[in-house]
């Protein structure tokens, strides 16, 4: 089969320099790269950066398992003005039975064809490994941040969700990037309280024979998350952006979630049926006001500035995230939606937050897009995943 005809791009700064990174120093500066990009923009909330360069690093992550990622930056001058990774995913093209590469971490200044080298350099990576398209915005991953912010900017910039500046949905169509998919993101407030006619298909539920709803065991955390895990593994299908985690992706995962899970307990919930477990809902607090305070860093000269004043902050939290939300199938449309979301508004409440976020849903998944409304969420943010020809 004939490769499909590359179009012509945007044409690339002459003046940068695209190299890729192969060293720890390297890949300290790509991880950097957002703090001096988003030095003026108070609604960007820097990542830990350390956590970020374990999350990167192919010895710690176990997406590197079975997947390769390399990392590029573009400088002018000797100083760095964008960044791009390029990724092949082995047990993602098996999967979709697809032959697809996929860009992501994605940072540019606004310029055009600045972009369009990062984006050739990125795709020549991926044209060697065999694929015939690139995808993306995705940090590695669909259970990564995955998208382009391309509305709802004036939202705050919640945990493990994409931010971005308007400019960089003109860099990618400039490019020559078409939207594929937008991904949707819902905002609910503790402080209405929950729609009468939700609150009625939870009571419903609650009353049925056999379904019982309890917070989630930490003493038995390992259990539980056998049984999480399971949950979502039956609902998957080989839809836009689905993969069934690796045993070791999905410790990894929970790993990374354990302390704000710790944190409060009171926001995680699981539901059985005769005893065995058959929904879930993981809801924690949206630390990143608090993260916000360290710019960053936990620790500067030797001081933990940081983490004091990420637990300085933390008090004033107000928001929560919805992270994970499962239902086995044939357990669907019986109102354990309404009573998981029924229990997480009114913890939320009681806890003292005012608002949460849940997300992403495709844009096509009308059934599960329906439900959330009916338990009294709204539209707050869109996330547009692009593709191109390499």
């Amino acid at each position: 089969m004939a490769r499909p005809r590359t179009p012509p791009y945007a044409a690339k700064a002459v003046d940068v320099e695209i190299a890729q990174v192969h060293s720890p120093e390297g890949l300290a500066a790509f991880v950097q790269f957002p703090l001096q990009l988003y030095a003026a923009d108070a609604n960007y909330v820097p990542p830990i950066l350390v956590e970020r360069r374990e999350f990167l690093d192919s010895k710690r992550n176990p997406f590197f398992e079975h997947a390769h990622v390399a990392f590029f930056v573009a400088r002018r001058g000797g100083r760095m003005v964008g960044r791009i990774a390029a990724g092949m995913d082995e047990r993602y093209n098996r999967f979709h039975k697809t032959n697809t590469g996929f860009v992501g971490l994605f940072e540019c200044i606004h310029e055009v064809g600045v972009a369009a080298g990062l984006f050739e350099r990125a795709g020549a990576w991926i044209r060697a490994h065999g694929a015939v398209e690139m995808l993306g915005p995705l940090s590695m991953a669909f259970h990564h941040e995955c998208g382009l912010l391309v509305h709802g900017f004036e939202h705050p910039h919640s945990m493990y969700t994409p931010y971005n500046p308007p400019y960089y949905e003109q860099l990618f169509e400039a490019n020559h990037f078409c939207k594929v998919k937008d991904l949707l993101s819902y905002e609910f407030s503790a402080e209405q309280g929950f729609p009468q006619k939700a609150r009625q298909a939870a009571q419903k539920a609650r009353q049925s024979k056999g379904i019982c709803l309890r917070r989630l065991k930490l003493e038995q955390l390992e259990t539980e998350k056998d049984s999480i895990k399971s949950i979502y593994d039956s609902m998957l299908k080989p839809g836009f952006g689905q993969l069934p985690l690796t045993q070791a992706e999905f410790d990894y995962a929970m790993h990374r979630l354990k302390p704000l899970v710790m944190a409060r307990p009171e926001l995680c919930f699981m539901v059985e049926a005769d005893g065995e477990p058959v929904a879930f809902a993981l809801s924690m607090p949206d630390a990143q006001n608090a993260l916000r305070a360290a710019g960053g860093y936990l620790s500067r000269f030797g001081l933990p500035w940081g983490l004091l004043k990420i637990l300085w902050s933390v008090h004033k939290l107000e928001r929560i995230r919805v992270f994970l939300f499962g239902i086995r199938p044939g357990f669907r449309r019986r109102g354990l939606d309404a009573l998981l979301a029924e229990e997480t508004v009114e913890a939320a409440k009681k806890q003292g937050y005012r608002l949460g976020e849940l997300g992403w849903i495709a844009e096509d998944d009308a059934l599960l897009g329906r439900t959330v409304q009916f338990l009294g969420a709204n539209l707050i943010k869109t996330f547009r995943v692009f593709s191109r020809p390499v």
